[in-house]
């Protein structure tokens, strides 16, 4: 899914450069990585219903981190092998009772 606006992910993505790093520890001369936004966070259950309020929290990137690397386009990684035959199907249901 595309970030949500005013995201850090938005304005990564609307630099128009596929991959990038930025070190964050002199970062105060960006005043617009200083300011408060949304930022995405990629956990273990994804909830699309509800995108905003489980996956986005207010973060100030030069706080939290020393530096950052944007990917703007990823795609979930294959197993080497998890079985004999790749099934590329979703998973099932396992939170939080079915595991």
């Amino acid at each position: 899914r595309p970030a949500l606006r005013g995201s850090y992910e938005d304005l990564f993505h609307e630099t128009g450069l596929s991959r990038f790093w930025i070190d964050l520890r002199g970062a105060g001369q960006i005043g617009v990585l200083q300011q408060r936004r949304i930022e995405r966070a990629i956990g273990v259950i994804y909830r699309p219903e509800s995108e905003r309020l489980s996956h986005y929290f207010h973060a100030r990137l030069p706080e939290q981190f020393d530096a950052i690397i944007h990917i703007d386009e990823t795609r979930a990684v294959e197993p080497l092998e998890r079985t004999g035959v790749w099934d590329s199907g979703e998973l099932p249901e396992t939170y939080p009772f079915k595991v």
